[in-house]
């Protein structure tokens, strides 16, 4: 299982495109604290992380793109209206489709039977 530069290079020009914008950020319960969600702006994007600015304190922080798809964080952008999930691509389907795309043998193939086509001796008992 893994998360592929694809993926992560989609997810940063997607933040990219929002610098500006208003977000909420869900992050998970610690050890002594409870979950927390808090309003932020998206101030700027980099490689691997994004950095964001919290409006409740003048205080920054910053995110992997990676806790995104591994769900250790959570993201609701603002559309005009109300906040909106950011759609994240489940990396456990994206191994199932590769999987199911994987060759299947064909009958009268080396993959089907490899000792009998390669025409090579049967051991006998």
């Amino acid at each position: 299982m893994g998360i592929y530069k694809a993926e992560i290079a989609n997810m940063r020009k997607n933040i990219g495109e929002n610098v500006g914008q208003k977000i909420i950020i869900k992050e998970p319960a610690g050890k002594r604290s409870k979950p927390e969600e808090r309003e932020a702006t998206i101030e700027r994007t980099y490689k691997d992380y994004f950095m964001v600015r919290f409006d409740s304190v003048n205080r920054v922080g910053s995110y992997n793109y990676t806790d995104l798809f591994m769900k250790t964080v959570e993201v609701s952008m603002f559309n005009g209206d109300n906040y909106i999930p950011l759609d994240i691509p489940d990396v456990a389907d994206r191994k199932n489709k590769l999987h199911k795309l994987a060759p299947q043998p064909v009958e009268g193939t080396m993959m089907a039977n490899p000792k009998t086509d390669l025409n090579l001796p049967v051991e006998t008992a």
